[in-house]
């Protein structure tokens, strides 16, 4: 029953000692009369009341709606006793009922009614004493519901109060100016914040990346609704340990106001729960499993050449997709390091044997190929932050000057260290990780077999 009609009650209206009866039209010229007979229909409870006697003074729309009886022949019967209860029940209820008048407080108790049709109808009703201006018991009111409404209504309550305490998903309540008003216990440890520091702040503060994909969809909801699926979204949150990169699975709902003829807005529910370790894994398994397909790939097209200078470019060729922007061989020849393979330095290109003379290629000391031959094992470096920094990093080491991060494996077969093979990312990329290192060792595994087979066939 909408809160905003304004039709004149026909229930009766209280004359200020809490036992009056009739309709509002016969309330005559009392002031306030039709006012508080609107106020009573506009109730989304029905709400009954008992003078001292135990007769019906008040009745309105709801009642009527959920009972079937109209005001007009409810107000002024003795009690629920021969319409609205059983007679075996009509004692006991209206005992109840009457019960509260001497008692403080109020008092809630569950009744079967009957309709006007004869059909049952469990209600749960909070009953208060009502006393006269003397001070003296004067009638009950009676405010009730139906059963299944109220717990519809309790679980509901439950169920927002447990999501803004403590759950399995992070919950934030947005309002229409894209400010948090409520943060649940698991959203705040996910943005690494209090629940009541990001209250009516922007999300700006705490999203360093992504936070206008976040922002877009919030406001997206708003103005069409929620999606049909959740949505996966990286962010990178600004924290005092630094930053972190998330990535959060988030559903969305559009809020509005229950109580509004229209549907108004009052914001969007945003539930997310953070899946970072699981998509961080998935992409471990897709890269792991690319990457041995490469491998398998690269031998089986390695083998059809019949020069290994050829066969070693084919190799790198394919563990260059997706991984690295530049590759390099450099042969070892006693102490010195030749370079033997290198991929083009101008403009992306497949992998070629470098015809160099045999002159040694001028790596200045504690060079990252030196080191690797030195340690046999792998060596990563970066040239740290700034373009004209890496661009000065990479000419020193005698790389191509787009070169930001470099990773040094050795190469080696049959105990024997024969050279270094070097894969180079641009600035825009990531810095090699351990991962990385791996695989590149398992390049440069085959790389050396088959710089081995040729120096053997070759002698």
């Amino acid at each position: 029953m909408s809160a905003s009609r304004s039709e004149t009650a026909s229930a009766a209206v209280p004359d200020g000692s809490g036992s009056g009866t009739g309709s509002a039209s016969e309330a005559g010229p009392e002031p306030g009369g039709g006012l508080l007979a609107a106020l009573l229909d506009g109730m989304d409870a029905a709400l009954c009341a008992f003078d001292a006697d135990g007769v019906v003074t008040h009745w309105n729309r709801e009642a009527e709606r959920i009972l079937g009886w109209p005001a007009e022949e409810a107000v002024g019967r003795h009690g629920f006793a021969g319409w609205a209860v059983r007679a075996a029940d009509a004692e006991e209820i209206h005992g109840r009922l009457m019960a509260v008048m001497d008692a403080p407080g109020r008092q809630v108790h569950e009744f079967a009614l009957l309709r006007k049709d004869g059909s049952r109808v469990l209600v749960r009703t909070q009953s208060a004493g009502v006393r006269g201006a003397d001070g003296t018991p004067g009638g009950v009111y009676c405010a009730f519901s139906e059963v299944h409404a109220q717990i519809d209504l309790e679980r509901s309550i439950a169920l927002s109060e447990a999501l803004a305490e403590d759950g399995t998903w992070g919950v934030v309540l947005v309002d229409v100016d894209l400010r948090p008003t409520v943060v649940n216990s698991y959203a705040a440890r996910a943005l690494g914040t209090g629940r009541s520091t990001l209250l009516g702040r922007p999300f700006g503060e705490l999203i360093v990346q992504g936070v206008e994909e976040l922002e877009s969809a919030l406001q997206h909801v708003l103005a069409e609704g929620a999606p049909a699926a959740p949505a996966e979204m990286w962010v990178t949150l600004r924290t005092p340990e630094g930053e972190r990169r998330r990535c959060w699975r988030s559903g969305f709902l559009r809020l509005s106001s229950p109580l509004a003829e229209e549907p108004v807005p009052l914001g969007v529910g945003w539930l997310f729960q953070d899946v970072t370790d699981a998509k961080l894994a998935e992409q471990d398994a897709d890269r792991l499993r690319f990457r041995s397909n490469q491998l398998h790939r690269a031998s089986r097209a390695a083998a059809e050449y019949e020069d290994p200078m050829e066969a070693v470019a084919c190799h790198l060729d394919f563990a260059l997709a997706g991984f690295a922007d530049h590759a390099l061989v450099d042969l070892a020849v006693g102490d010195r390091l030749v370079r033997a393979v290198a991929t083009p330095v101008g403009s992306p290109g497949p992998a070629a044997p470098v015809a160099a003379g045999g002159l040694p290629v001028r790596y200045p000391a504690g060079h990252p190929a030196l080191q690797a031959v030195d340690r046999i094992g792998s060596v990563r470096a970066s040239a740290g932050a700034g373009a004209a920094r890496a661009e000065g990093w990479a000419s020193e080491r005698q790389w191509p000057p787009d070169a930001a991060h470099a990773l040094c494996a050795v190469l080696r077969s049959r105990g024997r260290t024969l050279g270094v093979l070097t894969f180079l990312r641009g600035g825009a990329r990531p810095g090699f990780e351990r991962a990385d290192a791996v695989y590149a060792e398992s390049v440069g595994v085959r790389v050396g077999v088959v710089l081995d087979l040729a120096s053997t066939l070759g002698a």
